[in-house]
């Protein structure tokens, strides 16, 4: 007599879900040994089997992220751009200072984006949804043009005076001024929006975000007022009446 073999059923192993993490400590690991070592094949293993797909991955988000549109390359110039220059730079990465290699490479890559506009375009920009300048707009019009490019400068140098009677704080006056230098050097900058405009101020002052917009939204209110003064008079006086 035979017995019944009895089917025995398996449960399906689930798929393991792959990682978002694309810049973790496997890429930092392999940056450290592709530094320590002086044998070019092997480092070019490193590169290949954990470098080379973090750096790609970091340059394409960083400029998503920013938006650098400034570049009239195709995309994939300018992130092989990045990715090259970031491999320029690995030899710098020190990981017994403490820093990850993430958050180093991003600081590399967004710099190597900020300082590299494109040389092709030298005329300024100014957008609306610039805080400070958002009632301040380039005309068609080439004498309503030259009449706002002089207010823009007579209000720079208002602010250059009086930023210490308006702000009260160290940290907020330094603020105002880095902002003041970017307004001054507009002319080679190409990308002139909201967003880059607060990447620059935190790249110089290395401060939050939300400290730049308390001091941003201050200027606004006083450039409205002495952009008013300017329309009716011609120019801009000192004076403690536009601090009320």
């Amino acid at each position: 007599m035979k017995l019944a073999t009895q089917k025995t059923t398996t449960t399906p192993k689930k798929r393991k879900k792959k990682s978002k993490i694309y810049f973790g400590k496997d890429t930092q690991d392999a940056i450290v040994r592709y530094n320590l070592s002086e044998d070019d094949s092997e480092r070019n293993k490193i590169y290949q089997d954990g470098i080379h797909r973090a750096f790609d991955k970091l340059a394409e988000n960083i400029i998503n992220t920013f938006k650098f549109s400034y570049f009239d390359v195709p995309f994939e110039d300018v992130k092989c751009e990045v990715v090259a220059f970031l491999v320029m730079n690995i030899h710098k990465y020190d990981h017994t200072k403490g820093s990850k290699a993430f958050s180093y490479f991003s600081v590399v890559a967004k710099n190597y984006l900020i300082l590299h506009n494109n040389n092709n375009y030298k005329k300024m920009k100014i957008h609306d949804d610039i805080d400070v300048l958002d009632s301040f707009k380039y005309q068609d019009d080439e004498v309503k043009r030259t009449h706002y490019k002089d207010l823009l400068d007579e209000i720079i140098k208002y602010f250059d005076r009086n930023i210490p009677i308006l702000l009260k704080t160290k940290i907020d006056m330094e603020i105002a001024y880095a902002l003041m230098e970017i307004f001054k050097k507009r002319d080679d900058i190409e990308n002139f929006n909201k967003k880059f405009l607060y990447l620059l101020i935190r790249e110089m002052t290395n401060v939050q975000t939300t400290q730049i917009t308390k001091v941003t939204k201050i200027l606004k209110k006083q450039f409205n007022k002495l952009m008013n003064e300017y329309d009716r008079t011609g120019y801009i006086t000192d004076g403690h009446k536009f601090f009320n």
